[in-house]
């Protein structure tokens, strides 16, 4: 059985989902499972309704309006009568969003979150579903939520991998072509649970690892695995082949074509993994899987932006020892802060963190009474992979430098 990943790129209007069955035309689909995810930039207009209803309640209706229609003109591009079930569906799985946030009574952000967002990749599997069968590719359509069974750390949920397996071995056809979310789960008070930004590639990752499929292949507006970011680099080369542990590496320090978690299950049963054009079907893409590094062996460059870095120091000059970073990485745990780069001295301690849950001000309060402390918000984090000297000076002369930490393979540069 093969997993096809398809992002929301891929899926963002009438034209991309019609390109999705030329896809699957000159691919085949036979014993396949679809896992899709939200539409183009639905996701972040599902977080704006998340936002208004804790913020700004006059804006919620509006909120909703937007997603609602850009949704309805999907639909009215790709089926051709007005009567059509898909509007009704489409419109019941709207309401009951509004139905949740009706009643509910939490005032916990993240669990109010996983409850709505979620909702975008529920419609546009509805929607795809619906359209492969007018287009004559029969489906099963399936709620992930059935099978993938995590525990109740929403929007960063860890999978139960017994129940989860047993579930996909209950309840999965593997002959027919399936249509599933990527992204959700459910916990066992069949709550919705989401696995973190971007999870719809960890979505395949699982589902194939549960049903020993013989390939995972994610879909991208982008050739493959390109050495670094066309958004934030000029000059990218494609990568043919990566191993797993390269692939883990580059996913690591933040390479954005490959989820972090995506690799572990896939490695675990040497199940391969393509990265390959929607634009270009045909194309060879990039293959991750065993052997060794990567090919062509060029720097690889990563960036994540809107870091922060903090910079700690003793205020009596005693040494910061493993009890000391024992608790900082704690603190930082609590508040769902990520470390990506560390360095410490004796009596200095480096960090660079994403702080996309806001934890950040608690986290200053609470480290002032116990360090000097020195932090420079908005700041960049660049990861070059097999770096040579050109490829550093090409950061270095753009940029103040903050911070710089090497390893024989890898450099990292903390920047303004």
């Amino acid at each position: 059985m093969r997993i096809f990943k398809f992002g929301g790129a891929s899926v963002k209007d009438a034209a991309g989902i019609k390109n999705v069955v030329k896809v699957l035309e000159l691919t085949g689909h036979a014993n396949t499972l679809l896992v899709v995810s939200a539409m183009g930039k639905t996701t972040n207009a599902m977080e704006a309704v998340v936002n208004a209803y804790f913020n700004d309640r006059a804006s919620l209706a509006k909120a909703f309006v937007e997603v609602i229609e850009y949704h309805e003109e999907v639909c009215t591009e790709l089926f051709a009568q007005k009567g059509h079930p898909i509007f009704t569906k489409v419109k019941a799985l709207f309401e009951e969003v509004k139905g949740f946030l009706a009643w509910n009574k939490s005032p916990k952000y993240n669990f109010v979150y996983d409850q709505v967002v979620g909702y975008g990749e529920l419609i546009a599997t509805t929607i795809v579903s619906a359209y492969f069968n007018e287009s004559g590719l029969m489906n099963n359509w399936l709620d992930v939520r059935d099978f993938i069974k995590t525990d109740s750390s929403y929007r960063d949920a860890t999978v139960n991998w017994e129940k989860t397996q047993q579930q996909v071995n209950q309840r999965i056809d593997k002959s027919k072509l399936n249509i599933t979310q990527g992204f959700i789960g459910s916990d066992d008070n069949n709550f919705t649970t989401t696995l973190g930004r971007e999870g719809s590639d960890y979505t395949a990752a699982i589902l194939a690892y549960c049903l020993n499929a013989e390939s995972v292949t994610i879909w991208k507006d982008v050739p493959g695995v390109l050495n670094a970011d066309p958004r934030y680099f000029k000059e990218t080369r494609l990568l043919n082949k990566i191993s797993y542990r390269e692939a883990i590496e580059l996913a690591f320090y933040g390479a954005s074509v490959i989820h972090p978690k995506t690799l572990q299950p896939l490695q675990g049963k040497e199940i391969p993994l393509l990265v390959k054009s929607f634009l270009n079907p045909a194309d060879p893409g990039t293959t991750v899987g065993k052997g060794i590094g990567i090919e062509p062996l060029v720097p690889c460059f990563i960036v994540k932006k809107d870091q922060v870095l903090i910079q700690l120091s003793s205020l009596d000059f005693s040494f910061i020892v493993e009890d000391s970073i024992g608790e900082l990485f704690k603190l930082f745990h609590q508040y769902k802060m990520k470390v990506d780069l560390i360095q410490n001295s004796a009596i200095s301690f480096s960090v660079c963190l994403d702080n996309k849950f806001g934890g950040l001000e608690a986290v200053l309060e609470l480290l002032k009474s116990r360090f000097k402390l020195v932090w420079h918000e908005g700041v960049s984090l660049y990861t070059i992979r097999h770096f040579n000297e050109e490829a550093v000076l090409s950061l270095q002369n753009d940029h103040e430098v903050l911070l710089e930490q090497r390893s024989n393979e890898t450099l990292q540069l903390v920047v303004k």
